[in-house]
Protein backbone atom coordinates (compact mmCIF):
# COMPACT_ATOMS: atom_id res chain seq x y z
CA UNK A 1 0.00 0.00 0.00
CA UNK A 2 1.28 3.48 -0.87
CA UNK A 3 0.03 7.04 -0.87
CA UNK A 4 0.46 7.11 -4.65
CA UNK A 5 -1.96 4.16 -5.04
CA UNK A 6 -4.53 5.98 -2.89
CA UNK A 7 -4.17 9.17 -4.95
CA UNK A 8 -4.48 7.26 -8.23
CA UNK A 9 -7.65 5.54 -6.97
CA UNK A 10 -9.25 8.84 -5.94
CA UNK A 11 -8.29 10.49 -9.23
CA UNK A 12 -9.93 7.62 -11.12
CA UNK A 13 -13.18 7.67 -9.07
CA UNK A 14 -13.80 11.39 -8.56
CA UNK A 15 -14.60 13.39 -11.72
CA UNK A 16 -14.15 16.64 -9.76
CA UNK A 17 -10.44 15.94 -9.23
CA UNK A 18 -8.21 17.76 -11.72
CA UNK A 19 -4.76 16.71 -10.55
CA UNK A 20 -3.25 14.40 -7.97
CA UNK A 21 -1.52 17.38 -6.41
CA UNK A 22 -4.90 19.05 -5.89
CA UNK A 23 -6.17 15.86 -4.21
CA UNK A 24 -3.15 15.78 -1.92
CA UNK A 25 -3.62 19.38 -0.83
CA UNK A 26 -7.40 19.76 -0.58
CA UNK A 27 -9.06 16.39 0.12
CA UNK A 28 -9.73 15.81 3.85
CA UNK A 29 -10.22 12.10 3.17
CA UNK A 30 -6.62 11.90 2.00
CA UNK A 31 -5.36 13.76 5.05
CA UNK A 32 -7.34 11.50 7.38
CA UNK A 33 -6.10 8.40 5.56
CA UNK A 34 -2.47 9.53 5.73
CA UNK A 35 -2.83 10.19 9.47
CA UNK A 36 -4.50 6.79 9.90
CA UNK A 37 -1.67 4.95 8.11
CA UNK A 38 0.84 6.49 10.50
CA UNK A 39 -1.37 6.00 13.57
CA UNK A 40 -2.02 2.38 12.61
CA UNK A 41 1.73 1.73 12.34
CA UNK A 42 2.17 3.19 15.83
CA UNK A 43 -0.74 1.08 17.10
CA UNK A 44 0.78 -2.12 15.77
CA UNK A 45 4.07 -1.25 17.46
CA UNK A 46 2.30 -0.78 20.83
CA UNK A 47 2.47 3.02 20.87
CA UNK A 48 -1.22 3.11 21.77
CA UNK A 49 -1.44 6.54 23.39
CA UNK A 50 0.56 8.30 20.68
CA UNK A 51 -1.58 6.61 18.03
CA UNK A 52 -4.78 7.76 19.71
CA UNK A 53 -3.46 11.32 20.06
CA UNK A 54 -2.59 11.41 16.35
CA UNK A 55 -6.02 10.02 15.51
CA UNK A 56 -7.70 12.69 17.67
CA UNK A 57 -5.73 15.46 15.95
CA UNK A 58 -6.72 14.11 12.53
CA UNK A 59 -10.36 14.01 13.62
CA UNK A 60 -10.18 17.63 14.78
CA UNK A 61 -8.62 18.72 11.47
CA UNK A 62 -10.71 16.68 9.02
CA UNK A 63 -13.97 15.72 10.76
CA UNK A 64 -13.18 12.06 10.03
CA UNK A 65 -12.68 9.64 12.91
CA UNK A 66 -10.69 6.50 12.16
CA UNK A 67 -9.57 4.38 15.08
CA UNK A 68 -5.89 3.43 14.66
CA UNK A 69 -6.76 -0.19 15.41
CA UNK A 70 -8.96 -0.50 12.31
CA UNK A 71 -7.63 -2.36 9.27
CA UNK A 72 -7.97 -0.62 5.90
CA UNK A 73 -6.90 -2.01 2.55
CA UNK A 74 -5.37 -0.36 -0.49
CA UNK A 75 -6.90 2.33 -2.71
CA UNK A 76 -9.39 3.47 -0.08
CA UNK A 77 -11.45 6.60 -0.82
CA UNK A 78 -13.46 8.72 1.61
CA UNK A 79 -15.46 11.18 -0.52
CA UNK A 80 -16.16 14.52 1.22
CA UNK A 81 -15.66 12.73 4.52
CA UNK A 82 -17.26 14.89 7.20
CA UNK A 83 -18.81 12.75 9.94
CA UNK A 84 -17.28 9.43 8.90
CA UNK A 85 -16.63 7.10 11.86
CA UNK A 86 -14.64 3.86 11.58
CA UNK A 87 -14.43 1.76 14.75
CA UNK A 88 -11.51 -0.08 16.30
CA UNK A 89 -12.20 -3.59 15.01
CA UNK A 90 -13.55 -2.56 11.61
CA UNK A 91 -11.89 -4.16 8.59
CA UNK A 92 -12.07 -2.68 5.09
CA UNK A 93 -10.92 -4.43 1.94
CA UNK A 94 -9.29 -3.00 -1.16
CA UNK A 95 -10.90 -0.45 -3.51
CA UNK A 96 -13.67 0.57 -1.09
CA UNK A 97 -15.44 3.95 -1.08
CA UNK A 98 -17.20 5.67 1.82
CA UNK A 99 -19.23 8.86 1.57
CA UNK A 100 -19.80 11.48 4.24
CA UNK A 101 -21.73 10.58 7.38
CA UNK A 102 -20.95 6.85 7.18
CA UNK A 103 -20.56 4.93 10.43
CA UNK A 104 -18.88 1.54 10.72
CA UNK A 105 -19.89 1.09 14.33
CA UNK A 106 -20.30 -1.45 17.07
CA UNK A 107 -23.41 -2.66 18.88
CA UNK A 108 -21.79 -4.11 21.98
CA UNK A 109 -19.49 -3.02 24.79
CA UNK A 110 -17.97 -6.48 25.02
CA UNK A 111 -14.29 -6.85 24.01
CA UNK A 112 -13.39 -8.57 20.79
CA UNK A 113 -14.76 -8.12 17.29
CA UNK A 114 -17.46 -5.42 17.48
CA UNK A 115 -17.38 -3.68 14.11
CA UNK A 116 -18.17 -4.69 10.51
CA UNK A 117 -15.92 -6.20 7.88
CA UNK A 118 -16.21 -4.83 4.33
CA UNK A 119 -15.06 -6.89 1.38
CA UNK A 120 -13.31 -5.56 -1.72
CA UNK A 121 -14.94 -2.93 -3.90
CA UNK A 122 -17.71 -2.01 -1.43
CA UNK A 123 -19.43 1.38 -1.71
CA UNK A 124 -21.25 2.82 1.32
CA UNK A 125 -23.54 5.78 0.56
CA UNK A 126 -23.88 9.01 2.50
CA UNK A 127 -25.28 8.70 6.01
CA UNK A 128 -25.39 4.90 6.03
CA UNK A 129 -24.77 2.97 9.24
CA UNK A 130 -23.20 -0.47 9.15
CA UNK A 131 -23.32 -1.83 12.68
CA UNK A 132 -21.99 -4.83 14.53
CA UNK A 133 -19.57 -7.66 13.68
CA UNK A 134 -21.21 -8.36 10.34
CA UNK A 135 -19.71 -9.02 6.91
CA UNK A 136 -20.44 -7.04 3.74
CA UNK A 137 -19.56 -9.01 0.63
CA UNK A 138 -17.35 -7.98 -2.26
CA UNK A 139 -18.75 -5.30 -4.59
CA UNK A 140 -21.83 -4.74 -2.43
CA UNK A 141 -23.57 -1.35 -2.36
CA UNK A 142 -25.05 0.22 0.77
CA UNK A 143 -27.56 2.93 -0.13
CA UNK A 144 -27.81 6.39 1.37
CA UNK A 145 -29.04 6.47 5.00
CA UNK A 146 -29.46 2.70 5.19
CA UNK A 147 -29.00 0.92 8.52
CA UNK A 148 -27.39 -2.49 8.05
CA UNK A 149 -27.21 -4.94 10.95
CA UNK A 150 -27.06 -8.27 9.10
CA UNK A 151 -24.57 -9.89 6.75
CA UNK A 152 -24.70 -8.69 3.14
CA UNK A 153 -23.93 -11.11 0.27
CA UNK A 154 -21.53 -10.34 -2.55
CA UNK A 155 -22.64 -7.96 -5.28
CA UNK A 156 -26.01 -6.80 -3.94
CA UNK A 157 -27.48 -3.39 -3.17
CA UNK A 158 -28.97 -2.78 0.27
CA UNK A 159 -31.28 0.12 1.18
CA UNK A 160 -33.69 1.15 3.93
CA UNK A 161 -34.10 0.81 7.68
CA UNK A 162 -33.43 -1.95 8.45
CA UNK A 163 -31.37 -2.68 5.36
CA UNK A 164 -32.93 -4.93 2.73
CA UNK A 165 -31.61 -6.30 -0.53
CA UNK A 166 -33.19 -4.81 -3.66
CA UNK A 167 -31.15 -6.35 -6.47
CA UNK A 168 -28.32 -8.77 -7.18
CA UNK A 169 -26.38 -6.82 -9.76
CA UNK A 170 -22.80 -5.86 -8.92
CA UNK A 171 -22.32 -3.93 -12.17
CA UNK A 172 -24.78 -1.09 -11.51
CA UNK A 173 -22.90 1.96 -12.75
CA UNK A 174 -25.84 4.24 -11.80
CA UNK A 175 -25.69 3.54 -8.07
CA UNK A 176 -26.71 6.74 -6.25
CA UNK A 177 -24.75 7.21 -3.03
CA UNK A 178 -26.58 10.37 -1.94
CA UNK A 179 -30.35 10.06 -2.02
CA UNK A 180 -33.51 8.30 -3.07
CA UNK A 181 -33.70 6.85 -6.57
CA UNK A 182 -36.02 4.49 -8.39
CA UNK A 183 -34.19 1.67 -6.63
CA UNK A 184 -35.11 3.08 -3.22
CA UNK A 185 -38.93 3.26 -3.05
CA UNK A 186 -40.88 5.43 -0.63
CA UNK A 187 -42.60 2.96 1.76
CA UNK A 188 -45.53 5.32 2.42
CA UNK A 189 -46.22 5.82 -1.27
CA UNK A 190 -45.98 2.07 -1.79
CA UNK A 191 -48.51 1.45 1.01
CA UNK A 192 -50.98 3.90 -0.59
CA UNK A 193 -50.45 2.22 -3.95
CA UNK A 194 -51.22 -1.18 -2.43
CA UNK A 195 -54.41 0.19 -0.86
CA UNK A 196 -55.56 1.56 -4.22
CA UNK A 197 -54.84 -1.75 -5.92
CA UNK A 198 -56.86 -3.55 -3.24
CA UNK A 199 -59.78 -1.11 -3.65
CA UNK A 200 -59.78 -1.60 -7.42
CA UNK A 201 -59.77 -5.37 -6.94
CA UNK A 202 -62.78 -5.09 -4.61
CA UNK A 203 -64.60 -2.86 -7.12
CA UNK A 204 -64.15 -5.50 -9.80
CA UNK A 205 -65.47 -8.23 -7.47
CA UNK A 206 -68.53 -6.10 -6.56
CA UNK A 207 -69.24 -5.44 -10.23
CA UNK A 208 -69.10 -9.17 -10.94
CA UNK A 209 -71.41 -9.90 -7.99
CA UNK A 210 -73.94 -7.33 -9.25
CA UNK A 211 -73.89 -8.95 -12.68
CA UNK A 212 -74.44 -12.41 -11.24
CA UNK A 213 -77.28 -11.24 -8.94
CA UNK A 214 -78.97 -9.48 -11.83
CA UNK A 215 -78.77 -12.70 -13.87
CA UNK A 216 -80.27 -14.73 -11.00
CA UNK A 217 -83.06 -12.22 -10.27
CA UNK A 218 -83.82 -10.24 -13.43
CA UNK A 219 -87.13 -9.03 -11.96
CA UNK A 220 -85.24 -7.09 -9.25
CA UNK A 221 -83.68 -4.76 -11.82
CA UNK A 222 -80.19 -3.26 -11.66
CA UNK A 223 -78.52 -3.15 -8.25
CA UNK A 224 -77.07 0.26 -7.56
CA UNK A 225 -74.33 0.85 -4.98
CA UNK A 226 -73.87 4.46 -3.94
CA UNK A 227 -70.29 5.44 -3.17
CA UNK A 228 -69.50 8.09 -0.59
CA UNK A 229 -68.10 11.16 -2.39
CA UNK A 230 -65.76 11.82 0.52
CA UNK A 231 -64.08 8.40 0.24
CA UNK A 232 -64.07 7.79 -3.49
CA UNK A 233 -61.20 8.67 -5.78
CA UNK A 234 -61.81 9.78 -9.33
CA UNK A 235 -59.47 8.86 -12.16
CA UNK A 236 -57.46 12.08 -11.85
CA UNK A 237 -56.86 11.50 -8.12
CA UNK A 238 -55.75 7.92 -8.72
CA UNK A 239 -53.38 9.03 -11.44
CA UNK A 240 -51.89 11.69 -9.17
CA UNK A 241 -51.24 9.19 -6.37
CA UNK A 242 -49.79 6.69 -8.82
CA UNK A 243 -47.43 9.31 -10.23
CA UNK A 244 -46.31 10.40 -6.75
CA UNK A 245 -45.54 6.81 -5.81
Amino acid sequence: MSLRDDLDAIFARDPAARTRFEILLTYPGVHALFAYRLAHWLWEHKWFLVARILSAIARWLTGIEIHPGAKIGARFFIDHGMGVVIGETAEIGDDCTLYHGVTLGGTSWQPGKRHPTLGNGVIVGAGAKVLGPISVGDNARIGSNAVVVKDVPDGVTVVGIPGRTINKSSSDSHFDAYGLTGQMPDPVARAVECMLEHMQHQDRELAELRTQLAALRPEAGAIEIVESPECSLDAADKGTVANNS
